[in-house]
C-alpha cells in the first residue's frame, strides 16, 4: 500500500508535534471552497465501499485518537455518512471494564476488528491502553515500550490476514481546544457531552504530547501507518481524512466477484 500525503509519519520518524501544523489547510482556502471536494469523496467512498463489500477480499480498521474534543464524533458522521451501514461499524473504547482488565489489553481491541469486506473504526483504540496508563504513571516506561512491541506484532498480524489499517491523529492546538469546550460551556444543548475528564486531562496536555510523540515514532510502519491531521478546522480535517481514504481503497483495485447465477438464464 503506497499512500502519498504530507500528513503521513514515515517509519521511525522522530515526531515533535509542536512542529506540525494544527491549521493547515492545504490548497482550499476555505471550508466553501472545499465543500465539493467532500462531496465527491463521499460518493467515492460509497462506490468504493460496495466493491469493498461485495469482494470480502480486505478487511479496513480505521484508528481515530486525538486529545478531547479533537473531532473523532465529527470525522464519522461527516465522512461515512453516504456508507452503507451494513458495511460499516463503530468501536469506541473507554475506560477497560473489570472484565476487560482482567484480559492482556489487545484483548478488546481484538474482537472488534472486522472481518473482510468490513470497514471498521476505532474511536479512541487499544493505543488507549498505552496512552492514559502512562501519562498517569500507571504503567512504567518499560511496560510502555513492551505494550507497543505487542502492538506493532498485532497490527503485522492483523495485516497478514488482510487488515488494512489507517491511523490518524486528529491535531488540534490548545487553544483551540480552549474554545470548543468553552463553547460546550456556552450551549446548554451540549452540556451533555462535558465530563469532568474533559478538564482534568488537560493539565496533562504536555505528558499526552510526549507519549503521542514515542508511539507515532514506534508504531507507523508502512502496512499500519500513522497520519498526523490538522483539526482545527473541522472542514478540512474531513477533506485531509476522506482523501487519504478514497486513494487507499482505490488502491487496492478490488474487482465484483464472479456471479453465482446466469442472469441470462431467468425470465421473469
Amino acid at each position: 500500500m503506497k499512500i502519498k500525503s504530507p500528513y503521513l509519519i514515515k517509519p521511525h520518524a522522530q515526531v515533535r508535534l509542536s512542529k506540525k501544523s494544527t491549521s493547515d489547510t492545504g490548497d482550499y482556502k476555505s471550508e466553501e471552497s472545499a465543500a465539493a471536494a467532500l462531496v465527491k469523496h463521499r460518493g467515492q467512498l460509497a462506490k468504493l465501499q460496495e466493491v469493498f463489500y461485495a469482494s470480502q477480499a480486505k478487511a479496513l480498521l480505521i484508528v481515530l485518537q486525538g486529545m478531547d474534543t479533537a473531532g473523532k464524533d465529527g470525522t464519522i458522521s461527516h465522512i461515512f455518512s453516504g456508507i452503507n451501514p451494513q458495511g460499516c461499524d463503530v468501536a469506541s473504547f473507554k475506560v477497560p471494564t473489570p472484565l476487560e482488565a482482567r484480559h492482556d489489553f489487545l484483548w478488546r481491541a481484538h474482537a472488534q476488528v472486522p472481518p473482510r469486506g468490513m470497514i471498521n473504526i476505532f474511536n479512541r483504540s487499544h493505543y488507549e491502553d498505552v496512552l492514559s496508563p502512562r501519562v498517569h504513571k500507571i504503567i512504567t516506561d518499560k511496560v510502555m515500550r513492551r505494550r507497543l512491541d505487542d502492538i506493532n506484532e498485532f497490527e503485522s498480524m492483523l495485516v497478514d490476514n488482510d487488515v488494512l489499517i489507517l491511523k490518524f491523529y486528529l491535531h488540534i492546538s490548545r487553544d483551540e481546544q480552549t474554545q470548543r469546550l468553552q463553547a460546550r460551556l456556552d450551549d446548554k444543548q451540549k452540556h451533555w457531552k462535558l465530563s469532568e475528564a474533559d478538564f482534568h486531562e488537560r493539565k496533562f496536555w504536555p505528558q499526552y504530547t510526549d507519549a503521542y510523540e514515542r508511539i507515532f515514532s514506534t508504531t507507523s510502519p508502512k502496512h499500519a501507518p500513522w497520519f498526523v491531521i490538522p483539526s482545527d478546522h473541522k472542514w478540512y480535517r474531513n477533506i485531509a481524512i476522506s482523501t487519504i481514504l478514497v486513494d487507499a481503497l482505490e488502491s487496492l483495485k478490488l474487482k465484483y466477484p464472479a456471479p453465482t447465477l446466469d442472469a441470462s438464464t431467468i425470465k421473469l
